[in-house]
């Protein structure tokens, strides 16, 4: 059964309600959210469980339950958690050096805490970090032409761009270490597949493509993705105060 959205949203913002039945408690909020952290960072949500989170704490499961209803708000709080581990904003920047850094520090985000690309399809959690991080993001734009409706599509695309080629990094980095091997690596040992299967008449523009190097690592990517995205926002900043008014 869903449990009452309210209650999360009590936990998320610091207003929950002490506990009135049973034995004084022992543990506090934050180090239950700080034991499913330390959980899924070392094991993904694979390992992550309730009772996982009680074991570390040396209590029983049904003790949790004083603190957090359910698996699913002690997500919500794990991910708000960490989203506020990232660095205040350097408000003399630019607008794109500003968003570059919101970027990148996503992207440690990430690669800190792979879990978070592991969550099943939901709806981020209204908590103070996330709307901390997304209030920033908005603000990093004052000063140019852009609407509201605007800024926020800005800002909910460079994060969607960064959740999305977060994947490759982390994933590339996560195989590393289970594998011990590196993408290069990896590639290195299928060189055979160029001379033996590929050909180059059958794939012209890979072979063209590839001519001048072969091999790029997934932060360039992510690099090349990102500039890519801030130069179509430079443009559309652009064309806006060139708009009557502005």
């Amino acid at each position: 059964m869903p449990t009452d959205p309210i209650i999360g949203l009590k936990l998320l913002w610091g207003r929950r309600e002490p506990a009135t039945r049973g034995p004084k408690p022992g543990l506090d909020l934050e180090r239950v959210v700080a034991a499913g952290i330390a959980i899924a960072d070392a094991e993904g949500l694979e390992g992550l469980s309730m009772r996982r989170v009680a074991e570390r704490l040396g209590v029983g499961t049904m003790t949790l339950y004083r603190y957090v209803p359910a698996k699913q708000e002690l997500l919500d709080l794990m991910f708000d958690t960490v989203v506020g581990e990232e660095p205040g904003d350097d408000r003399s920047r630019t607008w794109r050096e500003r968003l570059e850094f919101f970027a990148r520090c996503n992207l440690e985000t990430f690669r800190r805490h792979p879990w978070m690309l592991e969550l099943p399809a939901r709806r981020p959690p209204l908590g103070p970090n996330v709307f901390g991080g997304f209030d920033a993001m908005l603000q990093a734009l004052d000063g140019t032409a852009l609407n509201g409706n605007e800024r926020v599509g800005v800002a909910t695309l460079v994060g969607n761009y960064v959740a999305g080629a977060s994947r490759a990094v982390v994933e590339s980095s996560v195989l590393e270490r289970r594998t011990g091997m590196s993408d290069e690596t990896w590639w290195e040992e299928r060189s055979a597949l160029w001379d033996e299967f590929f050909s180059p008449e059958r794939f012209p523009a890979i072979t063209a493509a590839y001519a001048d190097d072969g091999y790029s690592e997934p932060v360039e990517d992510f690099e090349f993705g990102l500039q890519l995205v801030l130069d179509g926002i430079e443009a559309l900043i652009a064309r806006a105060a060139e708009r009557p008014g502005s």
